[in-house]
């Protein structure tokens, strides 16, 4: 995996027409940005672009338009709330077909050290499925691309991918350097003990990281939902539990293969039950602790037990790297947190590189309020899954080699 990639600080843009991809994918209500922490992750980078003197015109996409303008989506309530944060005009170029008059006549007139903001890429149906005349006319308007998606950096589209293959320099943004150095690192170059806790609903989500992951690090542990597939597989009864059965044998082979290269491989040894699944999802609910391999056929595993937990919790704590992908538990419901909780706590006490990898794990971090104590929270779940399974990202590929 090619992970030394040209950046913002190896190029000089004074004078020079950036196109800069950044992830502006943020909520939206009633036309109002509900969490703009992407906008502010942004920021580095192009201050950087424009305190080189370029000219920095922005793109991203928001949601899911499907190729068409839907107005609900556009990227306007970005370009205002982006002049705001950089306390300077981020001009809107308003074409539904994205590069348009406006844009053209807007990088036209551009002077060094101005920012302008395009229209949410996929308004274009080409952008999702790469088609070369949307890509050329991304091209046309710059001379340097830079790539600081990270979120999109595992899907090839006009916007990440195919501009960068029709410019000369194409470079990765602070934020995309930050990803590669920290989950790029982790995986192929991690500083020993290198522990990584696997969570989540499905097994299936994650059968090549576990994989992966089982020939990199030293310990897995796996929580969440996944767990009782793998409990499953050691014969164990795990109630009505969430179960893949057509991936019972999957696990079981996980199990001998961790063996068989010396690796620990930790299931929780105890479990929070409930009678069933909470609803609405935070309601009170009745709990009860049971030993792993004596789930009563009529309750769910919904959470680790205590004495899991400081399994899990002990294991973290002479680890040098920890990777940590999807919830212990039903963490929405504050009862069934717990496991989380412990988890998070249990990295934010200790010293090794703690590493976040994006999705419910980045939200739960962040909302137990223990996000400014990890070494890094990914940007992107998808991305970073597919980092942990070792795949090369075509967002990151396409950047020049250093």
């Amino acid at each position: 995996m090619g992970l030394n990639k040209k950046s913002v600080d190896d190029i000089n843009v004074k004078g020079l027409r950036v196109l800069c991809r950044c992830d502006f994918n943020v909520p939206l209500k009633d036309g109002k940005i509900t969490d703009e922490n992407r906008l502010v992750a942004a920021l580095p980078t192009i201050k950087k672009l424009i305190a080189d003197g370029g000219r920095v015109i922005l793109c991203s996409h928001l949601g899911k338009p499907k190729g068409e303008p839907k107005p609900e989506l556009s990227l306007a309530p970005v370009a205002a709330r982006l002049s705001e944060l950089l306390g300077q005009e981020v001009k809107f170029a308003a074409d539904p077909e994205v590069v348009g008059p406006n844009a053209k006549a807007a990088v036209a007139a551009m002077k060094d050290g101005d920012v302008i903001l395009l229209e949410n890429t996929r308004y274009r149906a080409e952008e999702t499925k790469n088609g070369e005349a949307f890509s050329r006319e991304l091209a046309s308007l710059c001379d340097v691309f830079v790539n600081d998606a990270f979120g999109t950096a595992h899907r090839a589209h006009c916007s990440n991918v195919g501009v960068a293959q029709l410019v000369d320099t194409a470079v990765v943004g602070y934020l995309m350097q930050k990803e590669i150095d920290f989950l790029g690192n982790a995986v192929e170059n991690p500083v020993r003990p290198f522990v990584a806790i696997l969570g989540g609903a499905k097994v299936a989500d994650k059968l090549n990281v576990i994989n992966n992951l089982l020939e990199k690090c030293d310990t897995l542990i796996i929580g969440g939902g996944m767990a009782y597939t793998f409990l499953k597989a050691k014969g164990y009864e795990i109630g009505k539990s969430l179960l893949d059965d057509t991936k019972i044998e999957y696990c079981a082979e996980m199990l001998k293969k961790a063996e068989s290269l010396g690796k620990q491989l930790l299931l929780p040894v105890d479990t929070v039950v409930t009678a069933e699944f909470p609803n609405p999802i935070d309601a009170e609910i009745e709990t009860q602790i049971v030993s792993s391999d004596a789930i009563p056929a009529d309750r769910m595993g919904m959470d680790i037990g205590p004495k899991t937990i400081a399994l899990y919790s002990d294991a973290v704590k002479n680890a040098k790297t920890v990777v940590w992908n999807g919830p212990m538990g039903v963490f929405e419901n504050p009862i069934l947190a717990a496991g989380t909780k412990a988890v998070a706590a249990a990295l934010a006490e200790t010293d090794a590189t703690t590493i976040i990898g994006g999705g419910d794990s980045a939200a739960a971090v962040n909302q137990l309020g223990f996000g400014d104590k990890m070494s890094h929270i990914s940007t992107g779940g998808g991305a970073s899954l597919e980092f942990l399974e070792g795949k090369e990202l075509p967002g990151v590929a396409a950047a020049n080699d250093k």
